[in-house]
């Protein structure tokens, strides 16, 4: 969605919209089927116009189907997420590399006086997404030595099998240091 600075009233724009549950998918470059939306995301934002700044505070609802990082099997995540930005004009030229404070992460720049709320919005869902997914806590995994699902049972893999490479270990005696 994409808005005209100059069309944001002095009192400032409430905005309320929906992405289809295909719009994240498509949005994603690399293993668009690795995640998708379960339910249509959901966007409320509200525009502030301050001379040429636009300062936005929104948030944004769905659920998204992953994978768990530990058994492979699907995860659920709901994401209702709330996030704020300052918006300038793209500065016309940059001299210098600059480094970035934690508060310039909410900064953002627009061009010829259009807003484009997509960026925006795929990169809120994006961070809310964790590192390793899981379908919930207490996920015990595959067994590595057969692969079973160990939320679905013990498998018949005998835990006492050492592997033959740290044979040499189980003789070890550590003695206490006086």
């Amino acid at each position: 969605m994409k808005i005209a600075v100059s069309n944001i009233p002095d009192e400032g724009l409430d905005l309320r919209f929906s992405k289809d549950r295909g719009w994240f998918a498509r949005n994603l470059t690399d293993h668009p089927e690795a995640c998708t939306c379960s339910s249509d995301i959901e966007v409320s934002c509200r525009l502030k116009r301050l001379n040429d700044h636009v300062f936005l505070d929104g948030s944004v609802t769905t659920v998204l189907e992953l994978v768990c990082c530990r058994c492979l099997e699907p995860a659920t995540l709901s994401i209702d997420a709330a996030f704020r930005y300052t918006l300038a004009p793209f500065p016309e030229s940059q001299e210098r590399e600059v480094e970035l404070a934690g508060d310039d992460l909410e900064c953002g720049f627009y061009r010829e006086d259009m807003i484009d709320l997509d960026p925006l919005i795929f990169e809120q869902i994006c961070l809310q997404i964790p590192i390793k997914a899981l379908c919930r806590e207490s996920c015990r995994g595959l067994c590595p030595r057969c692969g079973s699902n160990l939320n679905q049972g013990d498998c018949r893999c005998r835990n006492s099998e050492i592997d033959g490479r740290f044979e040499v270990l189980k003789n070890l005696k550590i003695g206490k240091r006086e």
